[in-house]
């Protein structure tokens, strides 16, 4: 009950801040060499290692062909941990004591190579090596941060949604304001034209008025 808690706990403090530096403890399963690279010696110096860590020795480790399993309580375990969501350089070697150290492989390790539910990892080289390895906290943060990505993707759908719909509000406005715009001046236009027609009207009004006023209308002839 108080493992799964804690399990429980982890995955939501990993989900608030997931910036924060992660110890995810790495352990050897198991490992099979497939060569030696020592010739002197008949039982070889295995060892893993990461830049800027310290060697690991594996002194159960003394032939090829043979299948070592590990139970994680060993005394050289945890191999490594990681601390944030960067991979490291690392490899296993073989000691050698006339010349530099031979290197069964060198790779980046990484939290995210740990994507099987139960937390496994396996990474290999032809002729050289098979090993597995357990991280159980790298599977918890390889979840959260698929929470992440989903939400991420989640977010940017709605963004891109608002988006559509800003871009449709402004057209639709500029198409209303040009059409009011269209119909201000239309009826500004008419009632121009029936402002100069009243006008006019209003001009011939008075020439008559002033007309008959001064005795010059059509029927002054007559008298």
């Amino acid at each position: 009950m108080a493992s799964r808690w804690n399990s429980r706990v982890s995955i939501i403090f990993l989900f608030c801040f997931p910036e924060l530096l992660l110890s995810a403890v790495v352990t050897l399963d198991s490992l099979e060499i497939y060569t030696t690279h020592e010739w002197l010696t008949s039982t070889p110096t295995v060892y893993f290692k990461c830049n800027e860590e310290k060697k690991t020795l594996l002194p159960d480790v003394k032939k090829a062909h043979a299948v070592y399993h590990f139970k994680g309580e060993e005394s050289f375990q945890p191999l490594t941990n990681f601390t944030s969501k960067k991979c490291k350089r690392c490899g296993f070697y073989e000691k050698d004591r006339i010349k530099f150290d031979d290197v069964f492989d060198e790779w980046e390790f990484c939290p995210s190579d740990f994507t099987s539910p139960n937390g496994i990892y396996i990474h290999s080289k032809d002729k050289e090596f098979n090993a597995t390895f357990l991280c159980d906290e790298c599977v918890k943060r390889g979840a959260v941060d698929n929470l992440d990505g989903d939400s991420h993707h989640h977010n940017e759908g709605h963004g891109v949604q608002w988006y559509i719909v800003i871009i449709v509000v402004s057209i639709v406005g500029s198409i209303l304001l040009m059409m009011g715009v269209f119909v201000a001046y239309k009826y500004w236009l008419k009632r121009k034209r029936q402002q100069d027609q009243a006008r006019f009207l209003k001009l011939f009004e008075e020439e008559d008025d002033i007309e008959d006023d001064l005795g010059l209308g059509p029927l002054s002839d007559s008298i």
